[in-house]
């Protein structure tokens, strides 16, 4: 069994002018794992996923992806893996049995071996029926799973997930979780780039948070967590006045910043969540005990990790109740495409 890395890199550095995206960007993805790169608009996640699939050059470093060599073995790179970008890239003209075909046939694969991937794919991502429709008719669930099946086209070693679930209603993010989940299963690598922090926690069986350029954090998900105490402490304060005087007697806790909120008169701290750690971060807190009136405990999440190691606070997203980093609204979109 091959046991060398799905994805090395190191050092990889990307400059646009006086703008650095990438600063030494160093990661390590096991063959047959999810890993999810999360951080900030413009933190280079895009710029790092399109380097490894050889759509971009670095400037510096070095990558092996399936164990070629991105920069000098390009086209074994694009043989090896498979992109699917932000958006599906299916072709609204034709029906969803004909997208599959002509993927497969541009993957090189003969006219009876294209039907007969194109029928395995088509059931496996419960198309079966659709097969035959135009895909202008499809919902955007099925248009995904569509584009999906698509990038699957060959049997990849390595797929490139770029933020594939935005846009989707829970039912349908929930179907494309499974298919993730059953391709790492199956031995192929998915390297998950995504908005959403629960999306990453629930799939992901390692995870890099890059800020600026550089990787900030790597581990799993429990490791991320435990970063900033494994629990927070949530305390919610009786005034204006008491929230100034508590967030005085709190600079960064732990090394960890208190994320404060003066609109809401919340505040919430890194701890172990035992009852000792809270008496004693109550009696910092609120050593008259008049300022804060309310207090919970919770584990830790990646939007606690998000918002300690970035400064940048995800928020929740109201069609689906999960939390997303924050996107200016005229972010730049991703362009669709397979490789």
């Amino acid at each position: 069994m091959e046991t060398s890395p799905a994805i090395a890199a190191t050092g990889l550095a990307k400059r646009y002018g006086d703008l650095t995206v990438l600063d030494g960007v160093d990661l390590e993805v096991a063959r047959g794992t999810v890993f999810a790169l999360l951080g900030p608009n413009g933190a280079g996640k895009t710029t790092t996923v399109r380097i490894l699939t050889t759509l971009t050059a670095a400037d510096a470093g070095t990558a092996r992806v399936a164990g070629h060599d991105v920069a000098t073995e390009r086209s074994k790179v694009r043989r090896a893996i498979s992109l699917t970008g932000q958006f599906a890239a299916v072709d609204q003209k034709q029906t969803g049995a004909e997208n599959l075909r002509m993927m497969a046939r541009l993957r090189g694969l003969s006219r009876p071996a294209a039907a007969r991937s194109t029928a395995a794919l088509l059931e496996r991502f419960d198309l079966t029926r659709a097969a035959g429709r135009l895909t202008d008719t499809y919902s955007g669930g099925m248009r995904r799973r569509l584009d999906l099946a698509a990038s699957l086209v060959g049997d990849p070693e390595v797929v490139f997930l770029d933020e594939p679930t935005t846009g989707l209603d829970p039912r349908s993010r929930a179907e494309l979780w499974t298919v993730v989940r059953e391709l790492s299963a199956g031995g192929t690598t998915v390297f998950l780039t995504t908005q959403y922090l629960e999306e990453a926690d629930r799939l992901a069986h390692r995870i890099a948070l890059v800020d600026g350029g550089r990787i900030v954090a790597d581990g799993t998900a429990q490791q991320l967590k435990a970063r900033v105490g494994g629990h927070r402490l949530e305390l919610v304060l009786a005034d204006a006045a008491a929230f100034v005087r508590t967030a005085h007697r709190l600079p960064a806790h732990e090394g960890a910043p208190a994320h404060q909120s003066p609109q809401d008169l919340t505040m919430s701290l890194p701890t172990d969540g035992t009852a000792e750690s809270v008496r004693a971060l109550l009696d910092l807190a609120d050593p008259d005990r008049t300022d804060v009136i309310r207090f919970a405990l919770h584990e830790a999440t990646l939007d606690d990790v998000f918002f300690a190691l970035t400064g940048t606070e995800a928020r929740t997203d109201t069609n689906t109740g999960t939390n997303k980093s924050a996107r200016p609204n005229n972010a730049p979109g991703k362009e669709p495409s397979h490789v």
